[in-house]
């Protein structure tokens, strides 16, 4: 659907968060005579009444039949697909439709190589952003990794990496590559189950012409094999890590210790980029050297620096046990606390519990709505790392500056949402920063979002 079919037509907006606000400024600007309704949260009407005094705000979550209403509501990645008002109104005949399916429908031509995963997504989106502008190739960075697509309705770019979540990954378009960096169980309060989070992930391979996956994970191997023309990063003929160097094939590209992230999986992430850029038909070797200067994204195994004599790294958007471990694991022997728990969705933390179990120079800190959960998990294993619970973040971080050793890290990596706390990662990531005595501003922007 494009946006001038939305002329002469019933349309609301569903959500009036930073995707909102790029829907409604997007249809002011190509059908400015437009009627739009907008959905809301009783606390944001005060504020898009405000930004648009023309909006019918109505400060509520719509039923079914204030849905029915429309002939087009234009919804929000964070609201549910599955949410049974909006399974009914399609019944009535009510389209729904996105920012990223408006821009799709709008940028047909556009070289778009589109990233998805449960992990890794926005780190392989920036790095091949990152990489291509060092070949001198204007590129844009945008979608789920904090810039809506309808951002930049008009502007151009030669190569646009997009990174998809799994709320989004259904509203392509057709593109040329399609990359997805990792397949684990996660956002099943959004999708309902795990199987249909997984379809909705993979719904990225019908619309990708070519599709780059990760070599080292067998269930997404598995689940991907039909497609007609699927490529791999992380095995031994391609894009690889192995000895301390980023490979491409037999030959050594780029040595890990001057990359500027820490962790195999950053590695791994690297040559998924580094893939990516060759597929679309660039020197990816020639461009490897500029992962020296790659800025580490917010909240993503983000080091702050060092304040108590103790360094601190943020990695607040950590929400799975498995994220939680490969962060444990980038850090290597040194002297880790590592704060854990959050918003409990009922994921299985056994695998995390049988991991650290009997790991060396490392004290877990539980807090959180699963805290206790992870916690009496940790104790009927008969762990024997040092183990710490208490209620909320602040209380852990208090924890955790006191009984780290001089010298040591504190990690923030929650294995789990924020929202029994925060409103996001974002939130919860600043906040560890702010308690740990850092410029929040400073640490929290995202480089390169945008064109250039």
């Amino acid at each position: 659907m494009r946006i001038a079919e939305l002329a002469g037509q019933r349309v609301a907006i569903w959500g009036f968060g930073r995707e909102g606000r790029a829907a409604i400024h997007a249809l002011r600007k190509r059908l400015p005579t437009l009627s739009l309704a907008l959905y809301c949260s009783e606390s944001e009407a005060a504020d898009a009444q405000a930004f648009d005094a023309a909006l019918r705000v109505y400060p509520h979550e719509p039923d079914a039949v204030a849905l029915s209403a429309y002939d087009v509501i234009i919804k929000s990645p964070g609201i549910s697909t599955y949410k049974p008002a909006i399974i009914t109104a399609q019944t009535q005949g009510t389209r729904f439709t996105s920012g990223t399916s408006l821009w799709f429908a709008e940028n047909p031509q556009a070289r778009v190589v589109a990233v998805t995963g449960t992990k890794g997504k926005s780190t392989t989106t920036a790095l091949l952003a990152h990489l291509a502008r060092a070949l001198g190739v204007r590129t844009a960075l945008a979608g789920n990794i904090g810039l809506p697509l309808l951002e930049l309705l008009d502007q151009q770019a030669d190569l646009w990496a997009i990174e998809l979540s799994s709320f989004q990954t259904g509203e392509a378009g057709s593109l040329e590559l399609g990359v997805i960096t990792s397949l684990y169980e996660e956002h099943l309060d959004w999708h309902g189950s795990r199987e249909r989070y997984i379809d909705d992930k993979l719904k990225l391979a019908t619309v990708a012409r070519q599709l780059l996956v990760n070599a080292e994970q067998a269930f997404l191997l598995e689940k991907t094999a039909a497609h007609p023309h699927r490529l791999v990063f992380g095995q031994r003929d391609g894009w690889h890590v192995a000895e301390g160097f980023i490979c491409r094939g037999s030959a050594t590209v780029y040595a890990l210790n001057q990359f500027s992230v820490p962790g195999l999986h950053n590695a791994l992430n690297a040559c998924a980029a580094l893939a990516a850029l060759e597929t679309m038909g660039f020197d990816a070797a020639a461009a490897a050297p500029a992962l020296t200067s790659f800025r580490p994204l917010p909240h993503r195994l983000q080091p702050l620096g060092e304040r108590d004599h103790l360094q601190w790294i943020n990695d607040s958007i950590s929400t799975t046990p498995q994220a939680t471990l490969a962060a444990l694991d980038s850090l290597g022997s040194r002297e880790i606390t590592v704060i854990v728990g959050g918003h409990d969705r009922g994921l299985d933390w056994s695998s995390f519990v049988q991991a650290v179990a009997t790991r060396h120079a490392l004290r877990i800190i539980t807090q959180g709505a699963n805290g206790a959960r992870i916690a009496a998990g940790l104790r009927a294993a008969k762990s024997l790392v040092p183990l710490g619970d208490v209620d909320k973040l602040a209380d852990a971080i208090d924890m955790a500056r006191t009984i780290t050793p001089e010298g040591g890290v504190v990690l923030l990596s929650p294995g789990a949402p924020s929202f029994d706390q925060f409103h996001d990662y974002t939130e919860r990531g600043r906040y560890f920063a702010e308690m740990a005595g850092f410029d929040i501003d400073a640490t929290a922007s995202i480089a390169g979002l945008g064109i250039a």
